[in-house]
Parts: C-alpha cells; sequence; structure tokens
C-alpha cells in the first residue's frame, strides 16, 4: 500500500536547477528540483531568491529540461521522473501552478535503468527532445504547434541501442539544420560474453551522434567515434551562426572539443597544487553564458574549483581552446548564470547561494591552460598548477539554508521552552552543523531603546504617501506622547504638531499629506502647511476606539456612539454619519482603500456583547449593519486585511477577509464579502493564554497580520496561501509596521519599558535553525540524560587529522588573535574551509573526534580527537550495573574501525572506546579501549550490559577493569548489525541487507534467541520503536514501514514458548518516505502513543 506523505518543512537539497523565463519574456527565474518538489524561484529586486511556487508531485524528478517554441517569449518545462512517462510543463502566473501541457506514457514507472527519464535535452530552437535512459533506450519526441499556436507532441522516436550504457546526454546547437542529440555511450555486449574480464578492461566510450530526420520523421545513428574513457559530461557549444557547434566533452584532467568532421581540440584542466598526484580533476556540473558576440562556460570540478573555458575560432573551426581557472565555491550539482549577472549555485549538501559577477576573469594573473601551449611528455600531459584564492570574479548576495543531509535527530525539550526542540545533524565535511530548529519564524533584534515609562501605544507614519520608508515614530503614554524622527539617526522631535501632553489612541497619514492625531477628548488634523484643525468630543464624552485609513475616520465614544468623517477634495474631514451601538465598543477596524476606489466599503464593530458587525459606509447607507456574528468572548482586537494571489503586487486584491482576536486567546478569520459584506467561513487557532492583539504589518510589500498573544504570530500571504506561523520571540505588548534604510520590511515593538525594532528573517520556512558549526562530518548524536549535554560523533573518510595538519594548526586563531582548539571557532577559517575544502588524505585515512555540546548556548565544552586512524561507526550511552562494576556512572561507549574502507567493507580492527563525562558534561576521559575483530555497526545499552553488533555477530558485554569482558553473543544473523533498540527484555536489530530481527535474551541459560525476522530484505537505513511488538524503519531506497509482531506470538515469547528457534514472521505495510535517514519517536501529548517524525 502506498500512501501520500506530507513533510513538515519542505525538502531543502536540490538535485538539478534550470534556468529561463518561464512567467513573463524577461523574468529571471529558475526551477529546480527537490526530490519530489518542483519549485519556481525568482530573484527579487534586492537580490535575495524568493520561493514563487512550490508544487508537490509525489514521485521523484530525476531530470529537468528548458525549452522555448520558435518565435514564443517563454520557456516551457521537460520533466524526467520515475512515473514512466514525459510530462511537458507551463507557468500559469495568474494561478501561480505549473499546468500540464502534455503527458506522454513510454515505459514502466520507478527508477529502473532501461527506463528514460535520468536524461532529458531539448533542442536549442525548440523543434524536439529526447529522454534517455540509464542503458538501451532513447526516445525523441517532435515539438511543433497548431493553427491555435498550442504546443504539440509527436509519437516518440526510438533510438535504442541494446547492450549500450549512457553516461550523459545533450543536444547540439546546429541552427535550423536537422535537429542532433550527442551521448557518452559505453558497449559491453563484449564484456557479457567474456568471463576473463579482458573485454570489459579493454571496452571503450564513445561520442555518438543521434540526428532527427525531421522530413523522413526517422530519428538515425549519424556518428560515432572513440573518446576518452574519463568523459563523463558533454557541454553544447553554441552553433547556427553563434559559434562553430559541437560539444564540449569533460574528462578526468582534460576538456575536449569533439564535432564529426573536426579534429579534436584538447587541454589539460588546471590542478591544485596541494593535489596527490594520483587523484584526477572531474567536472560535475558547469553553466553556459550565450551571447551573439561572446559566450563562455563555467565548469566546476569535483574539489569546487570553478573554471572559465573559451573557445577561439574562425567561422566553423575552432583553433584554441582555452581553460582558465576563475573562483572556488561550494560543490554544486546545478549551476546557472542569469542574464542579470547573477550566478546561482544549487547543492546538493549545504546552503544554496546566489553570487554576483563582478569580474569576468580576464585578469592575466589568473592560471591558464590552453591547446596551443599543450605539452605532451613520456608520462604524457604536462599538468598546470594554481593555488585556490579568495572570491574576486564573484561575490555572494544571498544564501538559502540547506539541511541536506540530515544524518541524525533527537527531539527533546532541553531549553524547558513551550514547544520541544529538534536537535539535528547535517551536512557534510567542514560545512557540516549541529541545528537547533524552532518552528516557527527568526527574528532579527536590529535595536533596543530604554523609554522613561511604560508605553500605551506605538504607531509608525511617513512623512509623505508616496513615501517607501517611515518618517516618525509615535510612543504613546498615560499622560503623554513622544514623537521621534527617523533619519540618519532617530532623535525625539517637538515639531511635528502632535500634542505632546496626552495620550495618543491613534494615528494615520492621509491621502493628501496631513498627519490625524486621535486622542481621548477629540481629532487633532495636522495639515501639510502646518495648520490645525481641532475636533472636540461633544459634552464630557471621550473617545474610546478608533479606527482609519488614508480618506475615512471612525470613532467611538463611551457609551457606544459611533460617528463617521471622511475626506472631501478641499483635505477637509466631514462628519458624515452618527449611530448609537447600544453599549460600549470594545473594537473597532477599517480595510485600506484599494487603488482606484473612493473609499473602504466596510466597517467592522466588536461589542461586549460578543458580538461582531459589519456596517456600511456606502453613501445614502452609512453606519447600516449589513452583517453581524456571534462569538464565543469579547473581540478584543480586529483587522481587515485584503487577500493577496500569488502573483498580485501590494495593490492586488483576492478577498476581503476580518480577522478577531478574542479575549480567551483564539483567533478568528472570516471572509467578507466584497459586495454584501456577509460573513462566511469562519475559521479558528488558539494562539495563547492573552488575548491576542492585532497589528498590521508589510511583509515582501503586501499588508499583512501581526498577533501580540503570550508570544507573537505572524500571517502573511505565500505563493498565493495565507500562512499564520509563530515567531521565535518574547512576547510583546504593542506593534507597528517600520521600513528604513537599513531595514527595508519590519517593526517597531513595545516590551515593558524598552522601543525595539525588528524584523523578520526566514519568511515562507516552517523551522528556523541556530547552527553550530563541526569540523568533521556528524554520524551520531547523544543527548546525556542528566546533564543535558548533546554529544556528537564527527568522522570523515580520507581526512587529514587536525593533529597532522601542521598547516592548519599555526592558523588557529579566533579574530582577537586568541588561540582556538579547531577551525570551526574561527569565522576566517571556518569561511576558508567552506569554500576550498577539508585537505584531502590517503585512501583509508580517517579524522574523528567526540564534541560535548551546551544546548543553552551551543557552545563547545570540549573536543576529544581519536588517534590511530579510527573512524567512528557507533554510540551510545551505558550504565553498566553489578556488584563487581568498577564505574556504575554513565559512561560514553564509542565503536570504531581502524583504517575502514569500502567496497569491500573492511578495517584492520574494530574497537569499542568506553569514556566517562566528568564534571557535569564539561569533559571526557578515556576509561579503557576494547579490541574487536570486526566493525561495531551498532551499541545499546541493556540490563546494565552494553549490547554491540560487530559485523553479523550480536554480542553482550560487561564491564571490567581494562577492558569488556564478553558475555555471550549470537553469531548467525545474516550481513551487518545496523541499528540496535532494546526495550525490557527484547531485543530489535536491524540488518543492512535483510531486514529487521527480534530477539529474546535468556538470562537463566545466558542466551539470545532470535523468535521473528522480516521475510522480506530491506535495506536498513534508521529504526525507531513504536511499542512492545511494533517498530517503524526506513530503507536506503526511500520506503518507509512499520512491523508488528502478531499478538499471539508476542504472548508466546511473553511465556518463554518460542526461546528454542526462530518461528514467526513480522508483519507490515510500506510506504515511499524519499530520503529517509533518521528516524525519532516523540511522545506529544499523554493521551498519544507518539509519532514518527
Amino acid at each position: 500500500m502506498f500512501l501520500y506523505n506530507l513533510t513538515l518543512s519542505r525538502p531543502s537539497g536540490i538535485q538539478c536547477a534550470i534556468y529561463g523565463n518561464f512567467s513573463a519574456p524577461k523574468a529571471q527565474e529558475i526551477v529546480v528540483s527537490r526530490g519530489r518538489i518542483l519549485e519556481l524561484i525568482r530573484p527579487g529586486d534586492n537580490g535575495r531568491l524568493q520561493v514563487i511556487l512550490s508544487t508537490d508531485i509525489f514521485g521523484c524528478i530525476r531530470s529537468l529540461a528548458a525549452f522555448r517554441l520558435t518565435g514564443a517569449q517563454r520557456d516551457y518545462i521537460i520533466v524526467g521522473s520515475d512515473s514512466g512517462r514525459t510530462v511537458i510543463l507551463d507557468y500559469n502566473k495568474d494561478r501561480n501552478q505549473f499546468n500540464k501541457v502534455h503527458q506522454e506514457t513510454f515505459g514502466r514507472s520507478g527508477c529502473r535503468r532501461i527506463v528514460p527519464g535520468q536524461y532529458v535535452a531539448a533542442d536549442p530552437k525548440g523543434r524536439a527532445c529526447i529522454i534517455g535512459a540509464l542503458e538501451k533506450q532513447k526516445f525523441v519526441y517532435v515539438l511543433n504547434r497548431d493553427s491555435a499556436a498550442n504546443l504539440t507532441i509527436s509519437s516518440p522516436l526510438e533510438a535504442h541501442k541494446s547492450h549500450n550504457i549512457v553516461f550523459h546526454m545533450c543536444a547540439l546547437d546546429c541552427g535550423f539544420d536537422n535537429p542532433i542529440f550527442a551521448a557518452i555511450e559505453l558497449d559491453y555486449s563484449d564484456a557479457d560474453q567474456d568471463p576473463t574480464g579482458d573485454a570489459a578492461a579493454a571496452a571503450q566510450k564513445h561520442l555518438t551522434y543521434y540526428e532527427l530526420d525531421l522530413g523522413l520523421n526517422h530519428v538515425l545513428r549519424k556518428w560515432s567515434d572513440p573518446v576518452d574513457n574519463g568523459a563523463n559530461l558533454l557541454i553544447p557549444v553554441p552553433g547556427g551562426g553563434d559559434g562553430p557547434s559541437g560539444v564540449l566533452v569533460c574528462a578526468e584532467n582534460f576538456l575536449i572539443y569533439r564535432h564529426q568532421g573536426h579534429d579534436e581540440i584538447r587541454t589539460v584542466l588546471p590542478r591544485r597544487e596541494d593535489l596527490s598526484g594520483d587523484r584526477g580533476v572531474l567536472i560535475v556540473s558547469y553553466a553556459s553564458h550565450k551571447k551573439k558576440a561572446y559566450s563562455f562556460f563555467l565548469l566546476q570540478s569535483e574539489y569546487g574549483d570553478i573554471y572559465k573555458a573559451t573557445l577561439v575560432y574562425e567561422g566553423d573551426t575552432v583553433t584554441e581552446l582555452k581553460v582558465k581557472y576563475f573562483d572556488t565555491l561550494p560543490v554544486c550539482v546545478s549551476l546557472a548564470v542569469l542574464k542579470t549577472g547573477f550566478l546561482f549555485t544549487a547543492s546538493e549538501t549545504g546552503n544554496h547561494a546566489l553570487y554576483q559577477f563582478v569580474g569576468t576573469g580576464e585578469d592575466d594573473d589568473d592560471v591558464e591552460s590552453s591547446s596551443a601551449t599543450l605539452v605532451q611528455t613520456e608520462e604524457g600531459y604536462a599538468p598546470v598548477f594554481f593555488t585556490p584564492r579568495p572570491l574576486k570574479n564573484l561575490v555572494l548576495v544571498d544564501e538559502m539554508p540547506s539541511l541536506m543531509p540530515l544524518i541524525d535527530m533527537k527531539v527533546a525539550n532541553l531549553l524547558d521552552e513551550e514547544i520541544p526542540q529538534i536537535y539535528a545533524l547535517t551536512g557534510r565535511g567542514p560545512r557540516s552543523a549541529l541545528a537547533v530548529l524552532r518552528p516557527g519564524l527568526a527574528v532579527s533584534e536590529l535595536a533596543v531603546s530604554p523609554l522613561p515609562g511604560a508605553p500605551t501605544a506605538v504607531f509608525t507614519l511617513r512623512a509623505q504617501p508616496g513615501d517607501e520608508q517611515d518618517g516618525f515614530i509615535v510612543v504613546s503614554f498615560s499622560n503623554a506622547t513622544l514623537v521621534f524622527e527617523i533619519g540618519e539617526e532617530v532623535k525625539e522631535t517637538s515639531q511635528s504638531g502632535f500634542q505632546a501632553t496626552t495620550a495618543t489612541l491613534h494615528t494615520q497619514l492621509l491621502e493628501d499629506g496631513s498627519i490625524l492625531q486621535v486622542h481621548s477628548s477629540g481629532l487633532r488634523h495636522i495639515r501639510t502647511d502646518r495648520r490645525i484643525n481641532e475636533w472636540k468630543a461633544p459634552g464630557r464624552r471621550n473617545i474610546t476606539r478608533a479606527a482609519t485609513n488614508s480618506r475615512q475616520v471612525i470613532i467611538a465614544l463611551s457609551g457606544g456612539e459611533l460617528i463617521y468623517f471622511e475626506m472631501d477634495q478641499l483635505g477637509q474631514l466631514l462628519e458624515l454619519a452618527k449611530r448609537d451601538m447600544d453599549g460600549d465598543v470594545a473594537s473597532l477596524d477599517i480595510a485600506p482603500v484599494l487603488p482606484g476606489a473612493r473609499r473602504c466599503k466596510f466597517l467592522a464593530v466588536g461589542g461586549y456583547d460578543n458580538t461582531v458587525r459589519m456596517l456600511s459606509l456606502e453613501d445614502g447607507t452609512q453606519l447600516r449593519p449589513v452583517a453581524t456574528q456571534a462569538v464565543n468572548a469579547v473581540p478584543e482586537s480586529l483587522s481587515m486585511l485584503h487577500g493577496q494571489s500569488a502573483d498580485d503586487g501590494p495593490g492586488g486584491d483576492a478577498g476581503l477577509f476580518l480577522h478577531v482576536g478574542l479575549s480567551n486567546g483564539v483567533l478568528q478569520r472570516t471572509e467578507v464579502d466584497r459586495i454584501t459584506g456577509r460573513l462566511s467561513d469562519t475559521r479558528q487557532r488558539f494562539l495563547g493564554t492573552r488575548p491576542p492583539r492585532l497589528f498590521a504589518v508589510n511583509i515582501r510589500g503586501v499588508r499583512s497580520l501581526l498577533a501580540l498573544s503570550s508570544r507573537p504570530w505572524l500571517g502573511y500571504s505565500d505563493m498565493g496561501k495565507w500562512q499564520f506561523m509563530p515567531l521565535t520571540y518574547e512576547a510583546l505588548d504593542h506593534a507597528a509596521s517600520f521600513s528604513s534604510e537599513q531595514c527595508p520590511e519590519g517593526f517597531v515593538a513595545v516590551k515593558g519599558n524598552t522601543l525595539r525594532i525588528l524584523s523578520v528573517d526566514n519568511i515562507g520556512e516552517t523551522f528556523n535553525q541556530s547552527i553550530s558549526r563541526l569540523r568533521y562530518t556528524p554520524r551520531r548524536l547523544l543527548i546525556h540524560p542528566d546533564y543535558k549535554t548533546l554529544i556528537v560523533a564527527e568522522s570523515d573518510y580520507q581526512a587529514v587529522p587536525l593533529a597532522d595538519n601542521a598547516e592548519l594548526q599555526k592558523r588557529l586563531v579566533d579574530e582577537d588573535g586568541d588561540p582556538v582548539a579547531g577551525p570551526e571557532f574561527s569565522s576566517e577559517l571556518a569561511a576558508e574551509l567552506d569554500q576550498y575544502g577539508a585537505a584531502v588524505g590517503a585512501p583509508g585515512q580517517w579524522a574523528s573526534c567526540v564534541r560535548l555540546v551546551d544546548p543553552t548556548e551551543l557552545a563547545t565544552k570540549a573536543v576529544l580527537e581519536l588517534d590511530n586512524n579510527e573512524g567512528i561507526t557507533s554510540m551510545c550511552l551505558v550504565k553498566f550495573e553489578g556488584q563487581s562494576v568498577p564505574d556504575t556512572s554513565t559512561l560514553l561507549a564509542v565503536g570504531t574501525a581502524e583504517q575502514m574502507t569500502y567496497f569491500p567493507t573492511s578495517c584492520t580492527a574494530g574497537y569499542i572506546r568506553l569514556y566517562r563525562i566528568l564534571d557535569r558534561g564539561q569533559r571526557l576521559e578515556l576509561l579503557h579501549k576494547t579490541q574487536l575483530e570486526g566493525i561495531p555497526g551498532a551499541l545499546a545499552a541493556f540490563k546494565g550490559r552494553l549490547l554491540a553488533g560487530v559485523g553479523p555477530v550480536l554480542r553482550l558485554y560487561e564491564l571490567g577493569k581494562k577492558k569488556l569482558l564478553r558475555k555471550c553473543e549470537y553469531r548467525q544473523l545474516p550481513q551487518h548489525v545496523a541499528q540496535l533498540h532494546t526495550l525490557g527484555s527484547r531485543i530489535f536489530v536491524g540488518d543492512v541487507q535483510e531486514s529487521v530481527h527480534f530477539f529474546r535474551y535468556n538470562k537463566a541459560d545466558n542466551k539470545l534467541y532470535c523468535f521473528a525476522d522480516d521475510v522480506h530484505p530491506r535495506y536498513i537505513t534508521a529504526m525507531t520503536l513504536l511499542d512492545y511488538d511494533t517498530v517503524a524503519a526506513a530503507d536506503k531506497f526511500g520506503n518507509f514501514f512499520v512491523l508488528r509482531l502478531p499478538a499471539d506470538v508476542s504472548a508466546q515469547v511473553s511465556m518463554g514458548l518460542l526461546d528454542q528457534h526462530r518461528s514467526a514472521a513480522l508483519c507490515g505495510g510500506s510506504h515511499r518516505a524519499p530520503g529517509a535517514t533518521t528516524l525519532s519517536c516523540h511522545c506529544t501529548a499523554p493521551a498519544h502513543t507518539g509519532f514518527v517524525i
């Protein structure tokens, strides 16, 4: 059974990215694949990347390509997926969605090696596309338009070749000649028939051209020629009058120009000076920039170095190929050069970034290799060396955070907050980090200023109606009003015209540039020429509530009388209507006037009789009730907002919504009919113990909602949908929208007697994160139950340990010149390692350490480097019990493997290290070290002993004075123990290939009995317990499944009837959950057994 699933947050890793104009002719946009999510990203005017659309396809996106029909102004998207279909999408700007234009079925579903979808390429003129598999199958589709200018697609044309492996595929730029597609292929038919392996060793890769004859509607194999066996990537060269056409073949250590009928042009790829001679240089991603007068290619190596490749040619003849070192960036899976001068880098691991070009790499100082200066020696071609340097041609503009890969995770409330935190290990190598995730949006505190008292309200005003930034901050106290002018610095002013000796209830910048101050005694209208008009409240009555926009003013007097004012053409406020509400008014609000309208049609009034009324403000029907809604508490605050569609500007209107903050802490959102004022579709959400106070703020240029309860909440429109997220900040008293040069979008808030300027950072994200850098790739995460300390195991393969890196040790100082324990504690060194990558070690070399982290500050308390070239494979906390146990405190057990290598997996020796945790989680001390005959894949505490999975052996240890003492073991597990969990007397073992096994320990005869297993082979990567009979697990193919022991078998095991032999099978169902690597069971409420994260 396969079910749809939704994640708490969108996947953050990107597998592929394409650039094009998808919404408008000159729109600079990027479409990215995040596994099963298809996203449209657009750089904003301020350089920040903004997600315009995110769509879940509930499948696996394998490849993407953009194409444009001849004469068209927008691009289409071709998607290669695991659906067995070719899908062409078009972005609909009005509805903010991808429309499926065509869907052609060609094969079975799933990521199979002979089912196309792994490679997609489109003809530059938009006449055809090819979709290919890793082996054998290729389909070509002819693209055209009908009489109504709609895209049409032909039946598939086959270009199959059996016993043929495809390494890469692209479409040549050949102008308006017949479309040609190029592929790197390897024929293994002879190797299949040769048992000696000689044919496999002599197999040769070929560069093959497939031509689509548009006249005959047929695909033929036009040309095939041997190519370098290290070839892995093809880059099409501009043609058809813009260049010589052909392809650049990226091979190990070389860049080669190839084309039919043209001699091979080859040059070496520059390599780092510190790179060992046995390691080659491979290109992993590229981007092309094409103009009629000039074009170039940016290539990135597996070490992150960017090269700029250019061709020197005359007509269709290439005379020289040049490759110059450009810059060094973190390794990417896709690069995209935007015509606005930006470079987008998409990474499968680590953050994605947007860079701006500040240079074109024309400096003579940079290292360059050329085909004209290629030197051939007896040992091969002479290499060209360079030394990586800081960025010179690119400057970082924006980053999109990514948690990929998520290696381990724990859910715990270590900080005693309202909601538990998620502690996650992310990243790889020097870009790895310990991240603390909290649900909600992150808030940056830009300024905090003390005030002479506790304010009762705060407001912001623009100096003129057309200004983009605020000019004044108005702070109201119980008996005074302070006005601050915003300039190069914020300072108090007495020239504003405000009455400073009374409290201000409300302020408003009116349409003509005049300012309105509402206080308890009346209205103060400050005209643009500094004339002041006063309106006094009648009798001894006071103004209690007020609501305004740029043209309308409504006030509520004590006793419940409403008075309505409207601005005339001369800029005067005219009193147009009055109405007695038969009781005091609890709250008022009116929506802004939309562009092109004279007024807002409706007024919202909340009463102490637990009702919300909508009153008309149209001519002839002023203050006439049009709708009434009963609520279950007093409406303390009201806010009316115009909804925004996905691609609307700030003035767009996609509906009118009334938000009501009730005295019981509930926020109510109701849709208002824009014609009749009728209320419908009411939805509620509990925000906190305090009555929500509602304020209008600007988010992405759109009027949004800030609700202040026992914690702040922000409601905003994201991708055409209303989102309501908590802010990770303390409770606030009052707030108002704020905009300045330093803070384009934020809000000014009051807490106690302090004034604060705040901004929200991660708009659109579900979680905000705080990170602490790590030294190596994290492998395991533990939480000490007593000290609440985080314990992180880090280990990197083919890495140089810090103790052996003399050059790095010399630079271990922070910004102040003080010595630090590692490069992760120096921002300068950490930035360099992020850019250049860590030093590469020899095969079988490992660098490992164990780290203690204080969760309150994410501060590292201790780092212990492991010697003896050991890599960490497992870790657990264990408390040994027994009369002869020398240490009964909670110990840290770390499983390591010396000189471990892969393919096949082997090691010189395995070890279990035991550490004492001293000084309340501040220090580690080695107790002793026990040698093993294999790799300790998993460790777990079990009944005062240590349970270890050593290769295929399950073993139980007791604590000895000099080493661990072996007590019993089980040797019949299939492959290798990858996961261990215990509950009561049961042991749950996850095998690396053979799924889950249930064990029971019999203390009487000191034996381990396997009484149940899963009949299906599953490659377990993560596992957690749901109850005594049930486990949830995931495998490396992205399947999530729950296995349960039958009730009758469980009862027999409890009675000891199944101890002698294996006699039961686990039953359960699987479910697709792409990329699952870690599971955690967390109980959310006493009534729930828990859910798997």
